[in-house]
């Protein structure tokens, strides 16, 4: 279970899914139900283009709303402004009411050829912009098979989270999403997800101090549902879930971030 100092947290990664009207049903339904995950930090992750449309229905100002339920990105852009089409700044994010953004999630490191490096400037920029990067981080089928898990991670981990300062680290989540996993009905064992959880704290405590990291939040990400999400909560550094396609029914997000309660 999270430490007393970290509060869980449960993110929902709706993906390129949903219309208008659903995003804002679905907002609606987690948000009137919020009371149900007491204790665990719920945030919601549509795609941009709804993002104010969910921000008004939780009432946002500030980051938070009545209901308690955070909004977040599902990617930005390392620059403040210019002419990069297509793409939205951490400023924007931040104007339209967003508290959180997933960066450097397996599909833009492989969809769109994303680089650690790119991944650490987006976390900085993020940073900046006053907004909580969720920095991703996993391995391939083709990695774990090879053992190559724990020197991908690593890398992964020291690369994105470079040349930041440990005051700073303590604002960061990470999510372990073992790329075999995602989508793929497929899920890490509990003592497979957390000896990668104990890794990356231990990675945390390189680049930042033991004191620092043990505040840092851990999420697992990879095909999380309600029947495997007790067992994974259960485990000493996970301290939440980064939730794909289950994020897309309230019934079944909301058991999952039971789990973490």
């Amino acid at each position: 279970m999270a430490a007393p100092s970290r509060k869980p947290i449960v993110a929902g990664n709706w993906k390129m899914n949903l219309d208008g009207a659903k995003a804002r049903a679905l907002t609606a339904a987690v948000a009137g139900r919020q009371a149900e995950a007491a204790g665990v930090e719920l945030v919601l992750c549509p795609p941009a283009l709804y993002a104010s449309a969910v921000a008004d229905a939780l009432g946002l100002k500030g980051g938070v709303g009545p209901s308690g339920v955070a909004l977040g990105g599902q990617n930005m852009h390392d620059k403040q402004s210019g002419a990069y089409t297509g793409e939205v700044a951490a400023g924007m994010l931040r104007d339209v009411g967003c508290r959180y953004v997933i960066l450097g999630h397996s599909e833009r490191r492989s969809l769109f050829g994303e680089t650690d490096g790119q991944v650490n400037a987006k976390v900085k920029a993020a940073l900046a912009a006053g907004l909580v990067p969720i920095v991703c981080v996993g391995e391939s089928l083709q990695e774990r098979e090879s053992g190559r898990t724990e020197s991908v991670v690593s890398e992964q981990v020291l690369a994105s989270l470079a040349g930041i300062p440990a005051v700073e680290l303590g604002r960061i989540v990470v999510a372990y999403e073992p790329v075999w996993a995602i989508g793929t009905g497929k899920v890490a064992t509990p003592q497979q997800a957390q000896d990668v959880h104990a890794l990356i704290r231990a990675l945390l405590s390189r680049l930042s101090s033991p004191e620092v990291a043990a505040t840092i939040r851990l999420q697992y990400g990879g095909s999380v549902k309600p029947d495997n999400a007790a067992d994974l909560a259960a485990c000493t550094d996970i301290d939440g879930a980064l939730v794909g396609g289950a994020s897309l029914q309230a019934d079944d997000f909301l058991a999952i971030a039971r789990a973490f309660g």
